[in-house]
């Protein structure tokens, strides 16, 4: 009866799937992110690491809200000013007549 116990618990080990071994289960991407500096772009390239752990079917719904804060992070460095232009260092032909 001993003997039983531990080949029924062999049994049932060699049954269970791992996680890692599911070929349907999520896997990551692991797509290298780097940092731009940008804080905004950089949340939105973070957000990308939830497709990650969704099924395929999931992604898209990631994907649309990352592009959807990028775009809006672009459209906000467009409507910043840029800094002042810069004023000619060079003498203008007019000004230097005798």
């Amino acid at each position: 009866m001993s003997d039983s116990v531990p080949e029924a618990t062999e049994a049932a080990e060699s049954l269970q799937v791992e996680p890692e071994d599911d070929p349907a289960a999520p896997a990551p991407l692991n797509v290298p992110r780097t940092p731009t500096g940008n804080a905004e772009v950089d949340a939105q390239l973070e957000r990308l690491a939830d497709a990650d752990h969704l099924a395929t079917d999931g992604h898209v719904e990631v994907y649309e809200d990352v592009h959807r804060g990028l775009r809006d992070a672009l459209t906000a460095l467009d409507a910043r000013p840029g800094p002042p232009a810069p004023s000619p260092s060079y003498p203008k032909p007019y000004q230097n007549r005798s």
